[in-house]
């Protein structure tokens, strides 16, 4: 068992156990004397998102990571598939984000990738957990590392971005709204855009290290679908505070998620060649998988997290992958899933095929789904309640083999997530709220 990394790093509150000085200073010192059993000359990347924490804890790690002699190289803000990229790009020997992805400022959470640019191996991130148990040291002198800032790393970004849009095609005529959540995008999702030939209006580029994700962005994107509606604007892209996922709105102020747009791209894929196979979530919409089955294109679920999606697709060898929250892997494309470069796949999907959103997308009937998130206790195993199990049971009888449910605990917060997926809406409301109350019930006694 793990005790610190969780299913995307380290994360939690700042201030509270584990992001506190202390900690992240030994983190990065632990980390550092595992690379440096890896490579002779070790030098890991570190960029962060726009929270006022990141100041902090870029200078602890910075600290442990020399004082084991390891070089850093500083980035500033930039979106984590950028530093995923740029560790690859300076044949690195790891990348280092500090970021809480979609979670409000309080909090903040470091992750690692390897140099190929994939997220570390687990078999690396227990080795630096047997590594954190040790006391903390500090090389001689002569061997601590060296540290610098690059100062070209958003402009390599951006023109990566843009390298995995086709060469013959533009973007001149769209008018785009990017919303960038106060985040790590802010200084280089608009440029990407502009660059191919938008006429681009940003909304969430002013962070002041306390409004990242704050009523904008890909978790609430209703600001900017007003925003498309009142500029007129054929696309609004909505990235989260670190710009690993993506949702876009068309010009009718429509809302599309992960699951639409994965389909959108496998769906012009596949005609123009065979797709392989399509990696899902447990929470990937039922509708979806039976899109790919009509179009004979494999299927398969893993467990929810991005992770789990890209070691599914390296296992089967798939090249395309996502969950409904935004997160799409292309791996053609990127190492990692990656907001904008997800949101040209699906451009590209557009401006080939000179159809809309709305078309690409008209096949997808999508299943209404509930989600509710119930606060339970840390460490809470619902498992254990009877009563919980026989509220599901009751939700499935109910919906009568015309819906599924799910409960699963987050990853990333203290609560447990609850979906129910069928028709009509009314029964899996119900349904929802029935097993959310039990459940509340259950976690206060």
């Amino acid at each position: 068992m793990r005790a610190h990394f969780g299913t995307d790093g380290v994360r939690g509150t700042v201030g509270q156990s584990p992001m506190t000085p202390d900690f992240v200073l030994r983190l990065g010192y632990a980390a550092g004397k595992v690379l440096s059993g890896q490579s002779k000359h070790p030098a890991v990347l570190i960029g962060k998102d726009t929270r006022i924490s990141g100041y902090m804890i870029e200078a602890a790690l910075e600290a442990g990571f020399s004082a084991a002699g390891v070089d850093v190289l500083l980035c500033g803000p930039l979106p984590t598939p950028g530093i995923a990229y740029l560790t690859r790009a300076l044949r690195l020997s790891a990348g280092v984000v500090i970021s809480a992805s979609h979670n409000p400022y309080a909090d903040n959470g470091i992750k690692l990738f390897s140099g190929d640019g994939f997220k570390l191996p687990d078999a690396v991130e227990a080795e630096i957990e047997r590594m954190l148990e040790q006391p903390i040291g500090c090389n001689e002198s002569a061997k601590l590392g060296r540290a610098r800032r690059v100062d070209d790393a958003q402009g390599r970004y951006v023109e990566f971005c843009k390298s995995t849009f086709p060469n013959e095609l533009d973007l001149k005529g769209m008018k785009i709204v990017v919303d960038c959540a106060h985040g790590a995008a802010y200084q280089v999702a608009p440029h990407v855009f502009h660059e191919l030939g938008a006429d681009v209006s940003a909304i969430g580029v002013e962070p002041d290290g306390f409004n990242i994700n704050d009523g904008l962005g890909a978790t609430a994107p209703d600001k900017l679908a007003a925003e498309v509606r009142r500029r007129q604007a054929d696309l609004g892209i909505a990235l989260d505070g670190d710009a690993d996922r993506v949702l876009i709105v068309d010009g009718a102020g429509k809302i599309y998620d992960g699951d639409q747009l994965l389909y959108a791209v496998v769906r012009h894929r596949a005609g123009k060649d065979r797709v392989a196979g399509v990696a899902g979530t447990l929470m990937t919409n039922f509708a979806l998988e039976q899109a790919l089955a009509a179009m004979q294109v494999p299927f398969a679920r893993a467990r929810v997290g991005d992770r789990y999606v890209l070691e599914l697709m390296r296992e089967k060898k798939w090249l395309l992958g996502g969950e409904n929250s935004g997160h799409l892997i292309c791996l053609d494309k990127h190492t990692t899933g990656d907001g904008i470069v997800s949101a040209l796949q699906v451009l590209t999907a557009m401006r080939e095929s000179g159809e809309t959103l709305a078309e690409l997308t008209a096949d997808l009937a999508m299943y209404p789904q509930v989600l509710l998130n119930v606060k339970v206790p840390k460490g809470f195993d619902w498992k254990k309640h009877q009563a919980i199990a026989d509220a599901q049971a009751r939700a499935e009888r109910s919906l009568d083999g015309r819906g599924r449910v799910l409960l699963r605990p987050s990853g990333t917060e203290p609560v447990l997530r609850v979906m129910v997926e069928g028709e009509p809406r009314e029964a899996i409301e119900s349904a929802a709220k029935a097993i959310a109350e039990t459940v509340r019930r259950a976690a206060s006694g």
